[in-house]
């Protein structure tokens, strides 16, 4: 579940772990044994993950405990109706509000199992809860993005760094009513590689890195973690059901990795959410296919093969879930404008998650494509509270509110929602997509138009996308399918206006403020041409980089300045007066001070 840079120790305190919360098997019944300390108090309520009565618990999955600490669990039975007892382990979670049974072996495919305990479970008769573990259908059939066409200058390419071929950027509108701060994408159609990319506020690329080849990124972004900046995303496969199966991605502000988020249960992490809480947790998705009855929709049998949108939130220390949510316990399938697939091996992506957000009173909003729905749901039982759009709006929608195959979902303080409305599936909802801003009333339990934004010229994205409310009031827009970004103004007027200059799309583009300082040294390269000398210096990530002195002699052991000269792009081209054998060049900042050094390189 979690993978830290630092695997070894990682692996000897997990040991440590289990080897100190081992259970003790008495009798072949009892599977944990803890006892309880301190004195008598009133009991805790205790959320448990899978939910009592749920229906699509993975046969990996462990059982979550929330509320105490794992030496007030007590004792703990864990029975399968066709595997019988269970024995395993019981992992407390980092912040020492809970733990989880993790057994030794998997549940059976279809089984119910059942939990005895003497802890205080809501809607629970003396502790003991069950739940049925779901049958799944296999893997989602592989897929990718198709090979866009490409176009001339769709590319970045750096004579000191020719192992980068970042998606080249275009700004086409840069107005001084702009927000400050940097551009956060992540190319997922090449042109030639795919990878976050970090951009300037005039466009330029500051830091890129690429991943393996056949895989995707998204949800670039600066978070906190540990009190400290870092960059995030997502990276991985994508199937042809446009979910993704891959792992989560923590690298500091000198571009080292932290740790490696996964999803639990027998899940892999789907690359549509990925959100770190101060709690030192994630908040992710997932998306599995299992076995169904969905014949209550039309077209659909009682064997369907359906894929569960899953949020789960992660331990990021432990690797351990503290929650779980599943849609098919508490969504219909027949909530679904996605029409069952025609082919039956096909998994159907009724729900599709793209977005969580936690909000002030503890409960979840989650964002649903093909329901074109958001929803508020409980985080002790995952109940829907209400829903916003859809078959089943629990608002009157106002004029103009309605919306379709949306994503990100944000509620913001004085209740306005933020929602990137794409409106393209098929179906056409809207002949255009927009960034849209709902106010709710949620006494009178209403919904009307806050205020909108549409670019110019008109553009309909199918997928994707997403509305930062930066600190200034404007709106930072990712287009999605389209390769687009705008900021728009309060008043819908555009202030930015940047594109990819080939047909490469982003999942979600960012605005924030960014400071990185690479561990990696300043790359050099020195050409001579018809007599004239020029070195080429980048320092892929540097943001306090300002100017560049070389240093070139006729010797390694003779080194002396020959150029100082203000930093310009990604890479800044450096002419020299005379001739040079051997050159290095040193990344000063802004009073001059060396930051790093290059290796030595010859012509």
């Amino acid at each position: 579940m979690l993978t830290d840079a630092r695997r070894r120790p990682i692996r000897r305190r997990r040991a440590a772990a289990i080897a100190a919360l081992a259970v003790t098997v008495i009798a072949a019944a009892v599977v944990a044994v803890i006892a309880a300390s301190g004195p008598t108090v009133a009991p805790t309520v205790v959320d448990v993950f899978p939910i009592p009565g749920g229906h699509v618990a993975l046969p990996g999955t462990q059982i979550t405990f929330r509320g105490v600490p794992v030496n007030a669990l007590g004792r703990i039975m864990v029975t399968g109706s066709e595997s019988g007892v269970h024995t395993g382990v019981v992992l407390a979670d980092s912040d020492g509000h809970g733990g989880s049974f993790v057994p030794d072996q998997p549940f059976q495919a279809g089984e119910q199992v059942t939990v005895q305990t003497g802890l205080s479970i809501a809607g629970v008769r003396r502790g003991t809860f069950r739940f049925t573990v779901a049958s799944p259908a296999g893997a989602i059939p592989a897929g990718a993005h198709a090979p866009i066409a490409r176009t001339a200058g769709d590319v970045w390419h750096f004579v000191s760094r020719p192992d980068l071929a970042p998606a080249a950027v275009r700004v086409d509108r840069r107005s001084s009513a702009a927000a400050p701060g940097d551009v956060f994408v992540a190319s997922q159609s090449g042109p030639v590689q795919n990878g976050p990319e970090l951009l300037g506020a005039d466009g330029g690329l500051i830091y890129f890195k690429p991943v393996p080849p056949g895989e995707s990124a998204t949800d670039f972004r600066t978070q906190t973690y540990q009190g400290k900046p870092v960059l995030t995303w997502w990276q991985g496969s994508v199937s042809s059901a446009g979910v993704g199966a891959g792992e989560d991605e923590i690298y500091d502000s000198s571009y080292r990795p932290v740790a490696i988020v996964k999803a639990g249960n027998g899940l892999a992490a789907d690359l549509h959410e990925f959100q770190l809480t101060s709690r030192g947790t994630a908040l992710i998705t997932a998306e599995v296919p299992v076995y169904w009855n969905a014949s209550s929709a039309t077209g659909a049998s009682s064997r369907e093969i359906v894929l569960d949108a899953v949020v789960q939130e992660i331990d990021v220390r432990t690797g351990l879930v503290l929650y779980q949510w599943d849609s098919l316990d508490h969504v219909p399938v027949t909530a679904s404008y996605q029409p069952p697939p025609a082919d039956t091996g096909h998994p159907w992506d009724y729900f599709h998650v793209n977005s969580i957000e936690p909000l002030p009173d503890g409960s979840l909003l989650v964002s649903s494509r093909d329901t074109w729905a958001v929803y508020k749901i409980s985080r002790a039982t995952g109940a829907v509270q209400w829903t916003l759009g859809g078959k089943h709006s629990s608002f009157t929608m106002g004029a103009n509110t309605r919306f379709a195959f949306q994503h990100d979902a944000r509620l913001h303080p004085g209740d306005e929602l933020t929602i990137f409305d794409d409106g393209a599936g098929p179906p056409l909802v809207h002949q255009q997509s927009r960034a849209l801003t709902l106010k709710l009333d949620t006494p009178k339990m209403t919904a009307t138009v806050a205020r909108q934004a549409e670019h110019d010229p008109p553009l309909s994205a199918a997928y994707e996308g997403n509305v930062q409310r930066l600190p200034n009031g404007d709106d930072f827009v990712g287009w999605g399918q389209q390769p687009y970004v705008t900021e728009f103004d309060p008043a819908g007027a555009t202030v930015f206006d940047a594109r990819f200059v080939g047909a490469t799309d982003t999942y979600r583009a960012y605005r924030f403020a960014w400071s990185g300082t690479p561990v990696t040294q300043p790359a050099a390269k020195l050409t001579t041409s018809a007599g004239h000398a020029t070195v080429c210096a980048s320092w892929n990530g540097t943001t306090s980089t300002a100017r560049w002195r070389v240093l070139a002699g006729p010797s390694a052991s003779s080194l002396r300045p020959a150029a100082t000269v203000a930093k310009s792009g990604f890479e800044t081209a450096i002419p020299l007066p005379a001739a040079a054998a051997d050159v290095e060049v040193q990344a000063l900042d802004a009073h001059g001070n060396v930051l790093a050094t290059s290796r030595i390189v010859g012509g």
